[in-house]
């Protein structure tokens, strides 16, 4: 049920609106006297839409709209008055206010304005994040050291035209390394094709990879183009290389020497200009030791070497990535917006998440979603396998350096989170100088202000 907050410091007239929007649109609402109270309300929970006045002392209704816009409040706003002054009204939609109205108007004119400041605000909410999300789902979230050293990996390795090995735990975001390898390269404008060598059956990888000829085997009723073809002049993604076959890999290792391929059932060789990005969770060290994988293969492809680093490794992105899947999860089943509290938010940061990592974390959130029937999610909507869990583990591979760190950015993302994301507050609660202070602390570890 949409929840609709009225503003106004007549107190009266504020219950008489919130008791006939209740009637007549069958709204849940809320009543603030004042401007200060109507801006504490918004920190403590989702509000749908405010009806706010304009006159009020001290926190007037322009001070509320200013304060809305600069902490980043996610909220349409009527305004409406008793003066007649449409002037004042002009003034508070350059503010950002959705609509006015008079106080003279009509109920049900109130209660249709309210439904459609609902429903637009829901409308540019989907469509902002289905654009974001376009691109969002191939961007790396987080701003922590772990993620800060590997976008210096990748902004090092993406102009070289060499192959690159990508390593890493399964569902940390190797392929969406990839993407970005190709979208900083400078085969950005040409096509980007990925290949999972673990999805396809051994009788298909060799067709998909390098082609065939009509008529190569039964059922090849048409000339196929492979993925070496159709990814020339752009970049080929070859997803955990480490399941190839050996025949299979004997084949690639000419393609990637040679670079030209021969299609199956084909007597001419074809030229082909793909960057190769491989990627592989396994250990190919190991497999390599065991006759799984070609060493010359191997020093082939690693040419340049980028590690993902787990989730553990990075636990204080997780409020931002655990908010992000929320957003695009809710856009998705077309469900009210809902928000994590801040106990839930701890123990997401608590937890392991070595299973599956990033994905992991994906899959819970929606499950998350579904579970809750409110607006905000709680410790009790986590699965008891995550919500009982113990702190995390940390890598070895980190250095000094970044465990120290990332330390201190769970420390300042947690208090930042029990504040609700109030600069001020938050830099009393961690006993710094001033907000300045936390400013620049959070510049130095890469945690945006929301």
């Amino acid at each position: 049920m949409p929840l609709v907050l009225v503003v106004d410091d007549v107190r009266t007239l504020a219950e008489q609106y919130a008791y006939d929007l209740k009637r007549i649109g069958g709204y849940a609402t809320r009543v603030a006297t004042s401007g200060k109270e109507a801006l504490d309300i918004l920190t403590m929970e989702p509000v749908d839409c405010m009806i706010l006045d304009l006159e009020m002392p001290g926190v007037d209704g322009f001070e509320v709209l200013r304060r809305i816009k600069k902490d980043g409040f996610d909220v349409p706003v009527i305004v409406y008055t008793g003066t007649g002054n449409y002037e004042r009204c002009v003034q508070a939609i350059k503010l950002g206010a959705y609509s006015f109205i008079d106080k003279a108007e009509s109920m049900e004119r109130v209660a249709h304005e309210v439904a459609n400041a609902i429903e637009r605000w829901r409308l540019q909410a989907e469509v902002q994040t289905l654009r974001r999300d376009t691109g969002a789902e191939r961007a790396l979230i987080g701003g922590s050291e772990a993620m800060r050293t590997l976008d210096t990996q990748i902004a090092r390795v993406a102009a070289i035209p060499s192959a690159v090995l990508i390593v890493g735990e399964s569902g940390t975001g190797k392929e969406l390394v990839a993407h970005e390898l190709h979208r900083r390269s400078a085969r950005a404008a040409g096509p980007f094709v990925a290949i999972n060598s673990a999805s396809l059956p051994d009788t298909l990888i060799e067709s998909e990879l390098f082609g065939h000829e009509r008529g190569a085997f039964t059922g090849a009723n048409r000339t196929h183009h492979g993925a070496f073809e159709r990814a020339s002049g752009g970049t080929l993604f070859l997803d955990e290389i480490g399941e190839l076959p050996t025949a299979v890999q004997a084949k690639l290792l000419r393609v990637l020497e040679q670079g030209e391929v021969t299609r199956l059932g084909g007597e001419r060789s074809i030229k082909v200009d793909a960057r190769v990005i491989a990627a592989t969770h396994r250990d190919l060290d190991a497999d390599i030791k065991a006759g799984r994988f070609r060493e010359d293969l191997y020093y082939r492809l690693n040419v340049h070497i980028v590690r993902v680093p787990p989730l553990r490794d990075r636990a204080s992105d997780i409020p931002e990535l655990a908010n992000h899947f929320l957003s695009t999860t809710c856009v998705r089943f077309g469900v009210r917006r809902k928000r994590f509290d801040r106990d839930a938010l701890d123990a997401l940061m608590g937890y392991d998440w070595s299973r599956n990592n990033v994905r992991e974390l994906r899959n819970i959130v929606e499950r998350m979603v579904i579970a809750t029937d409110g607006d905000t999610i709680g410790v009790d909507a986590i699965p008891a396998e995550v919500r009982g869990a113990s702190a995390p583990k940390r890598s070895k591979a980190q250095t000094f350096r970044e465990r120290k760190s990332e330390a201190e950015r769970q420390i300042v993302v947690a208090a930042l989170e029990r504040n609700e994301w109030n600069i001020t507050r938050t830099a009393v609660d961690l006993g710094l100088a001033d907000h300045a202070s936390l400013l620049k602390v959070m510049r130095r570890l890469a945690i945006k202000p929301r």
